[in-house]
């Protein structure tokens, strides 16, 4: 069988009887070896990969719907459906399914699951009954005709049976035709039989039975029997409402009449869904799906038509954007995009993505700053709505935007300052639109969203923008909500930045202060919308604490931030305290020590600690959080604070013995302290053992008498010159200075000369006659064999002078440094020596 493609859609039903889009592709069908069998291929046209991969069973029901979709059902709860761009290749498809199950491509359903029981009684029964034999359309028959209709849902067969029964005839009109006769005869009976005749078929679940019911000509004849519920004493109104109290309002002429009639159609059936039929019931909720995916698909093609047609959304635009449209058109415009915009989520990813770039390349984000800042609620509510599908959709593309505002426009219209202002005059009690306002500014500052491969600074340039352009304006309602009662004047800071809505946020400050707490210092905003939208402002500071490390760091730094959020401390609302609270534990769960030296120096523990002790023993939510906030400090032994929160206020906190926390605290205070001095002890014996290893080594050779007199003699004075003179007295003052004194002292051999501490703490000493000696048959001092010890064997420069030990007279005096050319007696010491002689590290 050769392969046969197509463009497609593919689709699944989710939990919420809601079509996915899962993208568009090519469909083939082919044999697949691993599937043993035919079967329904799709490979994304954008990357070729597998979307779909299904046999086709023998015992899967396929039905074709609206001449391009094909649904079946492959498991429980798994429906599927190709959304074909051509009848003719849907009609190709469904053959190819039609010649592999042996079924006729005329029909328009494969066949039915059935269960056991019913395929027993199926195949009992006998060969004429198969066919449902409709009554004829007559007033007197349909009571048979309702009952016939009821009787079937419950078997799949039947029902498509009837439905087959239905559609051959026009029997579906001729029903519709006898309504008209039996509300001019106002024959109720025959009225209440038609309603449970019009539910029937509906719950038969067929698409080609929609098609016919919901056309033009007769779906106000369907809503006008579904008025007549048996179970009412009064009808409804239904057609009423559709035809005179709805009104379809065009706020730019739509030509295409086609469109209109799929508008309107839309309209109606969703209507009659949602509205009309009553709820399903469990073991009626799948009866509708196919209704489901009659008003999805109808949407689809209405948004693809909409976008298709460049000259409607032009002007469309144009007039939202013109200064001189009047309000309530600019209102229905508005009102428009919202409903366009929510079509649209049912369009599949790659569609969304250029839909909603055709409206950002058309302007709907300055648009937006213009319609968010009308006083019309309605308006602004639409346009937040509008924002929200634009933000979710793509948080880069409104960064992007808001970015290259500050070149054109001053920062009090910037688009995200518009929004943060929105969020705070927001003039719900309950503060519904600044929840919804603030979810947006989090999913816009959140850098989880902002690592796009197209543009890696967007994060660092953003943020940057961000703090500099914004953060003053979300954070002013809570600098103006803390001030002393002294610095009343810092409302002025708030009313100069929020001109828009100053009059509201004036009261909100002053009824703060009115109604402010009996604490002495701080003014507590006790207004309870005040505390709502600062609990609001302090939840998005502490998200930017936990995800903006470098940005939020400075802000908090430069304002003393963290000091005017904690007077909200004294807050008569318990929630507003607890969102400062949450702010500090967040700063302090950082473990930055940045941060722990800006709450030392700042003293910031003190109001919480207040708020504890006030608290007394109430066991309630705050005391939990606070308790919970110092465990953390000793879990984690975070020492500059455990030490700051003992030495500064464990007097006050000792009495609480409730919990072990502040006892632990004491005991980790206590540890490090040990720790402390036990390491000062240890460097200071360790300074001392380094101070007794640097000694000079003893020579274990007895200098003999002529060795002595050999020192004595003139030429070794010479030869010491000319060595003196090799070495430069600049680099070796103390060492130079002791041999020159040894040479002139020259004392006698018997009397010791022992070392001087100088002030600076190093040594001074003479050399013995017999140091001389020491020097070995090349008669070089100490000295000169210290001066020449460097790692690349050129003379050290050193600040310090060397540190020696005393020795007893007679005794040979050695060089700190050793010397190739004195290997060979050194070989002899050792086996005169029963020990080799130290060697002093540099």
């Amino acid at each position: 069988m050769s392969d046969t493609r197509r463009r497609v859609k593919v689709y699944t039903l989710n939990e919420d009887r809601q079509w996915d889009d899962r993208g568009t592709g090519h469909v083939s069908s082919t044999f697949v070896e691993r599937l043993k069998g035919i079967s329904l291929l799709v490979r994304a046209e954008s990357d070729g990969s597998l979307l779909l991969e299904s046999k086709i069973s023998p015992n899967t029901a396929y039905q074709k719907q609206q001449d391009t979709l094909i649904v079946w059902s492959e498991a429980e709860n798994y429906d599927l459906a190709l959304s074909f761009q051509e009848k003719a290749g849907c009609d190709e498809i469904w053959e190819k399914i039609c010649q592999v199950q042996g079924k006729d491509p005329a029909l328009e359903i494969t066949q039915d699951p059935i269960d056991e029981s019913e395929e027993e009684r199926f195949e009992e029964m006998p060969e004429t009954s198969h066919l449902v034999e409709l009554p004829p359309c007559e007033l007197a028959r349909l009571e048979e005709i309702a009952d016939l209709v009821t009787s079937v849902l419950s078997s799949p067969i039947r029902r498509e049976k009837l439905a087959l029964a239905l559609m051959s005839e026009g029997y579906m009109k001729k029903l519709l035709q006898l309504f008209q006769v039996c509300e001019d005869l106002d024959n109720r009976e025959g009225l209440h039989h038609l309603y449970e005749i019009v539910r029937g078929v509906l719950f038969l679940n067929k698409a080609a039975l929609f098609e016919v019911m919901f056309s033009d000509d007769c779906i106000m004849d369907v809503v006008g029997c579904l008025e007549y519920d048996p179970a009412l004493v009064q009808p409804k109104r239904h057609r009423e409402f559709l035809t005179k109290t709805a009104k379809f309002k065009e706020v730019i002429p739509i030509t295409d009449s086609e469109l209109r009639q799929k508008i309107h159609q839309t309209y109606r059936v969703q209507y009659i869904q949602d509205i009309i039929l009553p709820t399903p019931s469990v073991f009626e909720e799948n009866f509708l799906s196919t209704l489901t995916s009659f008003i999805f698909f109808n949407k689809v093609e209405i948004v693809s038509m909409l976008q298709e047609d460049e000259k409607f959304l032009t002007e469309v635009f144009a007039q939202l954007t013109d200064e001189a449209t009047e309000d309530g058109k600019r209102r229905e415009l508005v009102n428009f995009f919202k409903e366009f915009c929510a079509f649209s989520q049912t369009l599949q990813p790659q569609n969304r993505d250029a839909f909603f770039k055709t409206l950002a390349n058309l302007g709907i984000l300055p648009a937006l700053e213009i319609v968010m800042g009308m006083d019309d609620l309605q308006v602004r509510a639409a346009a937040t709505d509008i924002f929200s599908y634009l933000v979710e959709f793509s948080p880069s593309m409104v960064r992007e935007f808001v970015m290259q505002e500050p070149q054109q426009t001053d920062d009090d219209v910037l688009l995200i300052n518009v929004v943060i202002k929105q969020m705070i005059c927001d003039s719900d009690p309950e503060l519904g639109g600044a929840v919804q306002l603030m979810g947006l500014l989090r999913t816009l500052i959140d850098p989880e969203n902002m690592l796009t491969p197209t543009n890696k600074t967007e994060k660092t340039e953003f943020l940057s923008f961000f703090y500099k352009y914004c953060m003053q304006v979300l954070t002013a309602p809570l600098l103006a909500n803390t001030v002393d009662e002294k610095k009343c004047l810092g409302l002025d800071l708030f009313t100069c930045t929020f001109s828009i809505c100053m009059t509201d946020i004036h009261c909100f400050c002053l009824s703060a202060l009115q109604e402010g707490s009996t604490k002495i210092n701080p003014v507590c905003p006790d207004n309870f919308q005040t505390a709502q939208l600062l609990a609001l402002i302090l939840e998005l500071l502490t998200f930017c604490v936990e995800h903006h490390t470098y940005h939020i760091k400075t802000y908090i730094m430069n304002k003393d931030l963290l000091r005017r959020i904690l007077v909200l401390m004294n807050s008569k609302h318990t929630f507003l305290a607890l969102c400062a609270l949450r702010f500090m534990r967040r700063i302090i769960g950082q473990k930055d020590e940045y941060y722990n030296r800006y709450i030392i120096k700042g003293n910031l523990f003190e109001p919480v600690i207040n708020t504890l002790l006030d608290n007394g023993t109430r066991y309630n939510l705050l005391n939990s959080a606070i308790i919970e906030l110092f465990e953390f400090i000793k879990v984690e032994d975070v020492k500059s604070l455990i030490a700051h929160i003992i030495d500064n206020y464990y007097k006050a906190l000792e009495s609480i013995e409730y919990v072990q926390t502040f006892k632990g605290l004491k005991g980790r205070y206590e540890q490090e302290k040990d720790r402390q001095t036990l390491r000062l002890n240890r460097s200071q014996s360790n300074l001392r053992s380094v101070l007794n290893a640097i000694r000079y080594r003893r020579d274990a050779r007895t200098l003999d008498e002529d060795e002595e007199m050999w020192f004595h003699e003139d030429e070794d004075d010479d030869e010491g010159e000319a060595v003196e003179k090799s070495r430069p007295e600049e680099e070796f003052p103390e060492s130079y200075g002791k041999y020159m004194e040894a040479k002139k002292v020259k004392e006698s051999d018997d009397k010791e000369n022992f070392p001087k501490q100088t002030p600076t703490g190093s040594f001074k000493f003479t050399f013995s006659h017999s140091a001389g000696a020491a020097n070995g048959a090349n008669g070089k001092p100490a000295a000169s064999h210290a001066a020449a010890a460097s790692p690349n064997g050129s003379p050290a420069k050193s600040d310090a002078p060397p540190v020696v030990k005393m020795i007893k007279p007679r005794t040979a005096m050695v060089g700190l440094v050793d010397y190739p050319d004195d290997e060979d007696e050194e070989e002899e010491d050792e086996e005169q020596s029963p020990r080799k002689r130290p060697r002093l590290g540099s």
